[in-house]
């Protein structure tokens, strides 16, 4: 592997065509991301066929994160747009009205979500567009919330809101989420993005959905209200991985804590041998421009030195001038961070279990044998995340009965989720068939030495429990 750090690219009008997906492929993307606050069902089926055709053509695998809305907060419709000025009064309607100026320095509107509105307080902030205008609440009477613009902007219909320091309470899933899910669902993606969770309940309400419908998806918490950085354990607890969203967490939570915040939901989710993104703006320039500035490259290099299992590409792929540019420089600014990288992180981390022992145990011995490769025999892949949080120089290569399990590792690092066998109750054919495998894929050289890590009984989720050897002698002993 060129690099252990994933990227996950964004799926959009300047990145859909079969050409570009090939390069950026090519260039370094391990998943794509399906954003579904865009396009309809049709449009990201159709994306879907074409990542999928590529990705087979070039012997690649790629997973799928598919990316639902939310609940996301917005503007109604304004009748013309606002040329609001520091010290002009915003007027939000309890009531649906069409937003207009009643008079100089004076406006009206409403909002998406107007139950919102009984939960702020005076003195409470409003951030409008995305966080662009900030409003203070003045006054609260039975009709409207009044409030004080704080600084110049330009407001148009269906922006963004944003209530930072407001618990707004409501329900993360809506009726169209939930369309979105079952359509993941019938078309296979590996992983399901969440927007704007809260606690562990909103991720627990998608699980029971999973459930219902008996499938394998790996659920991302993305990280992007302040309420969400409070219940942060609960969180990584009751989810498959996170994604740290920084766009709109840089509104919810003052701006200048994010890079801590940052790098202390990265250290957990390794702690807990949970995949974990980094995403938004990281080479914003890239959207408009074919260089990045120095200042994203280092974004880029220090979340990688974070610890982040992948960064993310979004506006920069999914509209940007070059997707395949844009992949390659991140693809560029991994491998060139990794040469520094902080590998062997043996003391770093709880051991939360007796796989985690084993794990650590083959990681160290891999290091005091300097051994090219660890195999992983892995049923669920779990065993291979666990392996990974301790970043071991080598390569991580999953071997793995069922293409899901393989597709799920697609976003770890370090891991290449590589070798596909059939289902055997005998370890002994288990591991023959992963070294014959791994010969003819070119994953092992018989003069070389590897680490096997499997479980027995085999095919049991969590009973990873032993460690192989492989040097010469046992290569040729599982090939005969």
């Amino acid at each position: 592997m060129l690099k252990k750090t994933k990227i996950v690219a964004t799926v959009g009008p300047a990145s859909e065509s079969e050409d570009v997906l090939r390069q950026m492929i090519i260039n370094g993307v391990n998943v794509f991301r399906l954003n579904f606050s865009h396009g309809t069902h049709e449009y990201h089926k159709n994306n879907l066929k074409t990542i999928r055709k590529v990705a087979k053509e070039l012997n690649t695998r790629i997973g799928i994160l598919q990316d639902i809305s939310g609940p996301k907060i917005r503007t109604g419709e304004l009748k013309t747009p606002f040329e609001l000025k520091k010290g002009d009064r915003l007027d939000f309607y309890y009531e649906t009205i069409l937003g207009d100026k009643i008079k100089d320095n004076h406006y009206k509107l409403s909002i998406n979500q107007s139950e919102i509105l009984n939960m702020l307080k005076i003195d409470d902030y409003i951030y409008l567009y995305d966080g662009s205008i900030r409003a203070k609440v003045i006054s609260i009477d039975s009709e409207k919330i009044q409030t004080l613009i704080e600084n110049d902007g330009f407001l148009n219909s269906n922006k963004g809101i944003n209530f930072p320091n407001t618990k707004i309470n409501i329900d993360v899933i809506t009726q169209k989420d939930k369309n979105d899910l079952i359509w993941g669902i019938e078309n296979g993606v590996d992983f399901l993005a969440i927007s704007f969770v809260q606690n562990a309940h909103d991720i627990n309400e998608v699980r029971e959905i999973l459930t219902k419908h008996n499938a394998k998806i790996a659920i991302f918490a993305k990280i992007e209200k302040f309420d969400a950085v409070e219940n942060i354990d609960e969180i990584i607890d009751s989810s498959d991985g996170i994604m740290v969203a920084r766009g709109d967490l840089g509104i919810e939570v003052p701006y200048y804590k994010v890079p801590n915040i940052q790098k202390e939901i990265i250290h957990k989710a390794n702690n807990a041998s949970k995949p974990v993104i980094t995403a938004t703006q990281m080479l914003f320039s890239l959207a408009k421009s074919k260089t990045a500035t120095r200042a994203e490259i280092s974004d880029v290099a220090n979340a990688v030195l974070d610890g982040s299992d992948a960064v993310m590409l979004s506006e920069e792929s999914a509209v940007g001038i070059d997707p395949a540019n844009a992949v390659d420089i991140m693809c560029q600014t991994i491998i060139e961070t990794e040469k520094n990288y902080p590998y062997n992180k043996f003391n770093d981390f709880e051991n939360l279990d007796n796989t985690d022992k084993i794990m650590r145990s083959s990681a160290n011995l891999s290091k005091d044998l300097n051994a090219d490769a660890i195999f992983s025999l892995t049923s669920s892949g779990k065993s291979a995340m666990k392996i990974s949080r301790y970043r071991p120089s080598m390569d991580i290569i999953a071997v793995a009965h069922s293409e899901k399990t393989l597709n799920l590792l697609s976003i770890v690092w370090g891991v290449n989720p590589a070798i596909l066998v059939n289902k055997s109750d005998h370890l002994t054919e288990l591991i023959k068939n992963t070294v014959k495998l791994g010969v003819e894929k070119d994953f092992i050289n018989e003069n070389q030495c590897y680490i096997l890590t499997a479980g027995f009984p085999t095919g049991v989720e969590g009973t990873s429990n032993l460690i192989r050897i492989l040097e010469k002698e046992q290569i040729s002993y599982y090939l005969k």
